[in-house]
């Protein structure tokens, strides 16, 4: 159940995320309200988490995965552009991860 909601959090994050730049620095009415409710659900996610996981970890995976997908979410919908050491930094934070989950094996 852990993993479910942590996966739950960081999407919800993630689409936050989103919303904040659609907001504009704040300046849309509606964009600002899904900010808010979707961070709420967010942090929600990551308490449960919190009683199941190690701190260290659950954090540690929710902001490098949130990173990662961020990123994606950014060059493939939002048209950032992408570059060689966009793509190496992703492959790293994966590597992280996995690094970060199989440490206490």
């Amino acid at each position: 159940m852990r993993w479910l909601f942590l996966g739950l959090g960081i999407l919800f994050e993630v689409i936050a995320l989103v919303f904040m730049k659609k907001s504009n620095g704040f300046t849309k009415l509606w964009p600002d309200i899904f900010v808010v409710f979707f961070y709420a659900l967010a942090l929600g996610c990551l308490i449960l988490v919190l009683r199941r996981m190690d701190t260290s970890i659950a954090y540690a995976i929710w902001a490098s995965v949130g990173t990662l997908i961020v990123a994606v979410v950014g060059i493939v919908w939002l048209k950032e552009p992408v570059t060689a050491i966009k793509i190496v930094s992703m492959i790293l934070i994966v590597i992280g991860v996995f690094g970060l989950e199989y440490s206490d094996k």
